[in-house]
This record gives structure tokens, C-alpha cells and sequence, in this order.
């Protein structure tokens, strides 16, 4: 996999090329400062201007936004620092004109990734965005983001070669309900299509085993008919879905190489020229066949316990209790440890 492989599978690089083929988007360039913020573990808070909302504040608060915030016990004082997030009017302008006008509410990503290894952090466990906010919270919370903003070369073959200038881009596409059962990644070498994987592998779906052959012919006479030889590189992935009337939709472009996750193949599979790329009648099609083979998302790594989910939202009462609790026990088993450590002070008296 080369530098400029990696470049080609850019949304803007290819959007333009299938446009009518896959499903309406609005690209905006993102500025440097925007970048900065996702970048910034500092911030966590995100700006509620683009809801319309204002902040209210007691009588006593004071204007200062980035005052320090401190409280002490009996025991220690600990001082935490609370800063506004920035504000980015001109930018936030253009996200809500582009939301609006792809119908209200979209799904985001970036020149490549979107962040699907955080849905887990939305209130409704998903992707879909009405607000700035929401994609600021999705992006910082992505490692798939950050790796498009620091790491885009990085299992590049070419490594002595410099890197691309990169003009970073903020991708909305209008919002579509799609059924992880029509999602599909299609393998392509030599303009030639060599496998087809089910997209969400880890679920057996009915449909799927009934209809393989048809799924199967409708994948390829879709890639000859819009794809083969339109592409500017010979060697790449593509992902479409395949609607309830049978129509196959362009769902996103990407490298053929490791930094792709090759699902229910491997790379050595796809590049080692055997039975796969030798395969000439029709390309190899693999899908979840049984309830049995069912595994686990892959993306159940990037989430936090459900414990912490939990208790967050509030959604378990006694685990919250049970919680506070074992906090009570804890801090009453050190209060104990503390007074036996204390030395014993005797009668005599300090000179």
C-alpha cells in the first residue's frame, strides 16, 4: 500500500467520481483551530452555542469562565480548573447551514474514518448528528479520528517517502437508515473483484443465506457497470449496501491494505496470489452462515465497562448505591488504618 493509494481513498478525491452512485454528502474544509481542539485531551466540554442555548449562572457565580472551582473535607483540598471550550462561529454556521440543508440530521467522518469505535459515548448509541456538539463528541472520543489527524501513512510501504500535504475535511452525509445486513466490503486487485465479505460479520442473517448468489451478481454488475476502471488506483476496497429493492449503493472507498480491515479474510489471503486472486469465474463470498459462528463486535474493545455506563446515566439505582457504599466502606477502612498508624504520643513534653 502506497502514500498516494491512501490519498486516493480520500472522500473528496472520490466523491465527485460516483457521486450518483452513493448517497448525497457536503464537505467543508476544517480549520486548524478545530483540529487543534480534537486533538486537545485538555478539553473535554463542548460548546452548546450551535443548540442556541445560554448559560445561566447564580447571583453569586462569577463571569470569569476559567476560574478555579475548589472544595476541601476534613482531609485534603483539591483545586480543578473548568475551561469553556472554544467557540468557532464561522464554522459552526456552515455545520448547521450543511445539517439543515442534508435534511436535519447527518452522519459524520473525516478525509477517511468515521468514528464507529464511538457510538458507545452518543445518549442514543449512535452516529447520527443534528449538532456540532454531537460531532465534537463523537470525534474526540474516536481513535479512528485521531489516527486520520496524526496517522494516515502509518503502515504505508513507501515510509522513505515524504508524506502528502493533507487538507483536512469535515465529511456530512445525509442521514439513512441503513440494515447492517446489506453492508458489504468488496476487495478489488488488478481492476479485477476478487471477494466479497459481509460487513457486519459478527450476526447471521437469514437473508444473506437465501439470496447469496443474487447478492453476489448484483455486487459484480454493479462494480462493472460504475466502478472497474473509473477508480484512479487498480488496487482497492470498497463498501456498498444493497437496498430492500435490490439496488447496490456506494457506501465509502478505502486502501487495499492492512490499515482496511479485511473481515472475514486476511491480507495474506487477498495479496498472496493464490486461490482467491486466482479465483476467475466469480469473486469469493463469505458471510456469517449459521447463528452458531455469531462473535463479538470488534468494537467492544474501544468501549467502557457497562458498569461506568451505568452509572453515568443512572440507568441501574442499586448499582449506584451499591457503589456509594463500597465508597462508605473504603473510606471508613482508612479512617481506621490511619488512627492505628498514628504514632502514641506519652507524657513528656517537647523541649
Amino acid at each position: 500500500m502506497k502514500k498516494e493509494q491512501v490519498v486516493n481513498c480520500q472522500f473528496s478525491v472520490w466523491y465527485p467520481i460516483f457521486r450518483i452512485h452513493t448517497i448525497k454528502s457536503v464537505i467543508l474544509p476544517l480549520p486548524q483551530n478545530v483540529i487543534d481542539y480534537l486533538l486537545d485531551d485538555g478539553t473535554l466540554v463542548v460548546s452548546g452555542s450551535d443548540h442556541n442555548t445560554q448559560q445561566t449562572h447564580t447571583n453569586n457565580s462569577n463571569s470569569d469562565a476559567e476560574e478555579d472551582i475548589q472544595w476541601s473535607d476534613d482531609e485534603a483540598t483539591a483545586t480543578v480548573t473548568v475551561s469553556l471550550a472554544p467557540e468557532f462561529p464561522e464554522f459552526t454556521s456552515k455545520v448547521l447551514e450543511a445539517i439543515n440543508a442534508l435534511g436535519g440530521h447527518v452522519f459524520p467522518k473525516l478525509n477517511w474514518s468515521a468514528p464507529r469505535d464511538a457510538n458507545w459515548i452518543a445518549l442514543n448509541s449512535s452516529l447520527q448528528c443534528h449538532s456540532l456538539s454531537d460531532i465534537f463528541l463523537l470525534f474526540k472520543s474516536s481513535d479512528f479520528i485521531t489516527h486520520d489527524l496524526t496517522q494516515p501513512f502509518l503502515q504505508c510501504t513507501d515510509q522513505d517517502s515524504p508524506d502528502p500535504v493533507i487538507t483536512y475535511e469535515l465529511v456530512l452525509r445525509k442521514w439513512s437508515e441503513l440494515i447492517p445486513g446489506g453492508e458489504f466490503r468488496c476487495f478489488v486487485k488488478e481492476n479485477k473483484l476478487i471477494a466479497i465479505s459481509q460487513r457486519d460479520y459478527t450476526q447471521f442473517y437469514q437473508h444473506i443465506l437465501m439470496q447469496d448468489g443474487q447478492i453476489c451478481q448484483a455486487i459484480q454488475d454493479f462494480f462493472s457497470q460504475h466502478i472497474q476502471y473509473n477508480f484512479l488506483d487498480e488496487d482497492f476496497v470498497f463498501d456498498i449496501y444493497r437496498d430492500s429493492q435490490g439496488r447496490v449503493w456506494l457506501i465509502d472507498l478505502n486502501p487495499f491494505g492492512e490499515v482496511t480491515d479485511s473481515l472475514l479474510f486476511s491480507w495474506e489471503e487477498l495479496t498472496s496470489g493464490g486461490e482467491i486472486t486466482q479465483h476467475q469465474e466469480s469473486p469469493a463470498f463469505r458471510y456469517t452462515k449459521s447463528e452458531v459462528t455469531v462473535q463479538p463486535s470488534p468494537c467492544l474493545s474501544y468501549r467502557i465497562p457497562r458498569d461506568f455506563v451505568d452509572l453515568s446515566t443512572g440507568e441501574d439505582a442499586y448499582k449506584l448505591i451499591d457503589f456509594l457504599k463500597l465508597r462508605k466502606s473504603q473510606q471508613e477502612e482508612s479512617d481506621e488504618e490511619d488512627e492505628d498508624d498514628m504514632p502514641q504520643r506519652h507524657g513528656s513534653s517537647e523541649t
